[in-house]
């Protein structure tokens, strides 16, 4: 058998696994509560895909979720104890080769009460950055730029009127001059 690219990231609560394997079909996922993970599944090639890996510690079964989309197999495993993993696997040395980590899902320990990727409980209506009530101050402010715009060619046309009646005066003075 064969072992899909599986990705994996971790928070305090839980683990990322994302197994990519498009058009998976008779997809199989068991979690233990000790941490033992079991997958297998066949490829659109029906050649069959599987793994077993023992997880660092125990996990919460009832509250793990897997997700099974085209192209992927998302499963988020909630830890039983909520603590950071120095490992995804149980056993020390180096890991599978197929298994690696998601590093759009990575987080360090020390970023995770900063918020990284997550706004908390952060209130973005206490902030004026502007919106869907402040319309119809753009709105006059349109107006006031065509009204501007309107005042600015009237004045420039009377200029050019003023300059087209100045033009015979000052020819007839001059032909006025011995």
């Amino acid at each position: 058998s064969r072992h899909p690219i599986t990705k994996w990231a971790q928070r305090s609560d839980r683990v990322f696994l994302t197994i990519e394997l498009p058009d998976a079909k008779d997809v199989k996922l068991n979690l233990k509560p000790e941490g033992h993970f079991n997958f297998s599944a066949k490829g659109s090639d029906d050649l069959p895909y599987e793994f077993d890996l023992e997880l660092f510690d125990a996990v919460n079964v009832e509250e793990s979720k897997a997700a099974v989309a085209p192209r992927t197999i998302c499963y988020l495993i909630k830890k039983a104890e909520s603590k950071w993993w120095p490992r995804l696997l149980k056993k020390e040395g180096k890991q599978p080769v197929f298994l690696k980590v998601d590093w759009d899902k990575w987080q360090d320990e020390d970023e995770e009460d900063v918020g990284f990727n997550d706004f908390g409980d952060m209130d973005f209506s206490k902030l004026d950055m502007g919106g869907a009530d402040e319309d119809d101050d753009i709105e006059d402010d349109e107006d006031d730029v065509v009204e501007s715009a309107n005042k600015d060619e009237g004045s420039k046309a009377e200029e050019s009127k003023g300059e087209e009646e100045a033009a015979p005066a000052a020819a007839a003075a001059e032909e006025a001059k011995p």
